[in-house]
């Protein structure tokens, strides 16, 4: 029976998200949490045949302290924690979970567009706290401007499968969905137009940012680029922090280049408290939860659990070395 270490498993199951299809593959082991210092990391994988990761790094040093090591698997996506090409060298495949979030990581988009355009939350508060309507001379009134989604222009910089049903979904809203990519998909059927990025910058009234950590992104959103939006603008990121200069945007935002951000990630993840966007003007931050929809995270559970079968039986799927 292989032996299955899980180091980090608590945002895949803080106790909603049953382990059994996992448990039933072998001797399994949990840690709720494992510190980025490579000595717990070591102590904690050095038993595992199976060695699962969702932030834990698997580094070179790690992949050497683990004699029984024979396959990774990443509890999500990006697998940029792993060191895929030494684990290559030595013979340990390392297994993603692809496409397990395209409609929870779109739907949230949305939830920050809807922030920005209506803030149901904030005008509620003053109507049931702060007895807003109770005392008001008028029958109706708002605390933010009130926008209309329909004929405003989407910008979408990274048109893969979730960027491409954030376009879906903003079509069906009657908004214009421009997009950008520098990789190879196969295109919507649904109306929109592929253009440069400092165009889809300057034309756009919402801006979407869905690009992989790359050294080609990173701080692709910066002064020089804030500078081409609109001052209506307003920018959404659930990607990657990677993909933004977190002080230009401070400063962008302090300075109404633009007006406003809505931030799922950010570079560092718990964030510093002198993260300059923590005091941000009209800047709205998640704790990097669009991925975490119970339905999401059961389907990554799902897929782990494929991902191991696969190897135990000789018939490996979602390789990414």
């Amino acid at each position: 029976m292989k032996t299955i270490v899980c180091l980090d498993g608590y945002t895949l199951n803080p106790g909603d998200n049953p382990w059994q299809p996992i448990e039933s593959l072998g001797n399994f082991i949990c840690y709720d949490r494992s510190t980025a210092g490579t000595s717990q990391v070591i102590s904690r994988a050095k038993p595992a045949h199976i060695l699962l990761t969702n932030k834990a790094p698997i580094s070179k040093e790690v992949i050497d302290a683990c004699p029984n090591l024979e396959c990774i698997v990443v509890l999500a996506t990006g697998y940029n924690v792993v060191d895929i090409e030494y684990a290559k060298e030595k013979n340990i495949p390392v297994l993603n979970v692809p496409s397990y979030g395209t409609d929870t990581v779109a739907e949230m988009v949305f939830a920050h567009i809807f922030q920005f355009a209506r803030n149901v939350a904030l005008n509620s508060q003053d109507v049931r706290d702060k007895h807003g309507w109770t005392n008001s001379n008028d029958w109706s009134y708002w605390l933010n401007p009130q926008l209309e989604l329909a004929g405003k222009t989407i910008g979408i910089v990274g048109f893969g499968k979730i960027g491409q049903r954030v376009g879906e979904l903003a079509h069906a809203f009657k908004m214009n969905v421009l997009a950008h990519e520098h990789f190879s998909h196969t295109p919507p059927n649904y109306p929109h137009h592929t253009t440069d990025l400092d165009t889809l910058l300057s034309q756009s009234d919402f801006v979407s940012l869905h690009c992989p950590a790359l050294p080609t992104t990173e701080n692709l959103i910066r002064q020089q680029t804030l500078a081409k939006m609109k001052r209506s603008a307003l920018l959404i990121n659930t990607s990657r922090g990677q993909l933004i200069d977190e002080q230009d945007l401070a400063n962008a935002l302090n300075n109404q280049v633009i007006a406003g951000a809505a931030l799922d990630v950010l570079w560092q993840e718990p964030p510093e408290t002198n993260n300059p966007l923590l005091t941000a003007k009209n800047c709205v931050i998640t704790p990097h939860l669009a991925w975490a929809t119970l339905d999401a995270r059961k389907r990554i559970t799902q897929m782990v659990a494929k991902n191991i079968q696969s190897f135990i039986s000789g018939n490996l799927q979602n390789v990414v070395n």
